[in-house]
């Protein structure tokens, strides 16, 4: 897990590639591509790249436009003015309509670090989850970050990508399988589960290095598509393991938590913890004093592990 790489990176790359191999696709950002790494599909093909301002809403009516006339637009920003400033337009303009607009914006969740509260988007996974038609993805890595733009550019529909700022490790081989709609196991283990998402995947590989010193076998089951949910990987592991750990970036409201939890409460009740962020707005700090502050490191998986178990 040594080599490091932002996911908005890998967005950078595969989405100047997609524009060699698909003449429809088009790219629009909202005056941030230096940051959203849009600016690598710009240079390229500057017919094809719209800088739209900073008009959010305006930017997503004419992704809308543009998908109805048979392009297939990918729209960038930061996480928190894609699903906050643009919500109405997304739920009326793309899937009402079932327009194929891809949603992929950067700086999602608290490890945005100093720019603070006001730009950590930690409820966006929620309010894009309850959108009906919308399907949501969050990607651990670089490399099933590559994987999931590939799958969402020949996927038919709204979709959200929600990539990060922060450079995170590598838990994803480059050949690495993905599919929407489908979690993976990451590592196998029979006393609990983590289900993950997003760089939190990478905060399980540790803890259940950590927990495995105390004799715990932990499972890691990664959930990259919040919506629509692999019910039968979480259904199986509840079922076989008797305890689950839910963590992400991001609110433990409405996100994959919830998710979690009314899958389980319908279906195996199962004793439960989610991991995230309880309740509040971010604050400003650099991304790793902000992930200790938030109780979002190996350690404080491991101790949730420890209260789930206790709960068996």
């Amino acid at each position: 897990m040594s080599n490091m790489k932002a996911t908005r990176d890998a967005y950078g790359e595969v989405l100047a590639e997609l524009g060699a191999e698909n003449g429809n696709i088009v790219v629009l950002d909202a005056d941030l591509s230096g940051s959203t790494k849009t600016a690598v599909f710009g240079k390229r093909f500057p017919e094809r790249f719209f800088n739209m301002g900073i008009a959010e809403a305006n930017m997503i009516g004419t992704a809308a436009g543009l998908a109805a006339a048979g392009k297939i637009p990918f729209v960038s920003t930061f996480a928190i003015f894609a699903a906050g400033r643009a919500w109405e337009q997304i739920r009326q303009s793309v899937a009402y309509p079932k327009a194929n607009v891809k949603i992929v914006p950067t700086h999602g969740g608290i490890t945005v670090g100093e720019d603070g509260g006001s730009h950590q988007s930690v409820e966006d996974i929620a309010i894009m989850r309850a959108i009906p038609n919308m399907t949501v993805i969050v990607p651990a890595d670089a490399a099933e970050t590559r994987k999931a733009i590939r799958a969402v550019a020949a996927h038919k529909g709204p979709v959200y990508v929600r990539l990060g700022r922060n450079k995170v490790p590598a838990i994803f081989p480059d050949d690495c399988y993905f599919e929407i709609g489908k979690g993976c196991e990451v590592l196998h283990g029979t006393d609990m589960t983590f289900v993950t998402t997003g760089l939190m995947t990478g905060q399980a590989v540790k803890a259940a290095e950590l927990l495995k010193k105390e004799g715990i076998s932990a499972r890691i089951v990664h959930i990259a598509t919040v919506k629509p949910l692999d019910q039968e990987i979480i259904l199986k592991a509840a079922g076989e393991t008797g305890a689950i750990v839910t963590a992400e970036e991001h609110s433990i409201i409405g996100g994959l938590g919830g998710a979690v939890a009314e899958l389980l409460a319908e279906n195996l009740p199962t004793p439960l913890k989610r991991v995230g962020i309880r309740d509040r707005f971010g604050t400003s700090g650099k991304a790793e004093e902000l992930l200790k502050y938030f109780g979002l490191t190996a350690e404080d998986l491991s101790e949730a592990a420890r209260e789930v178990l206790a709960r068996k």
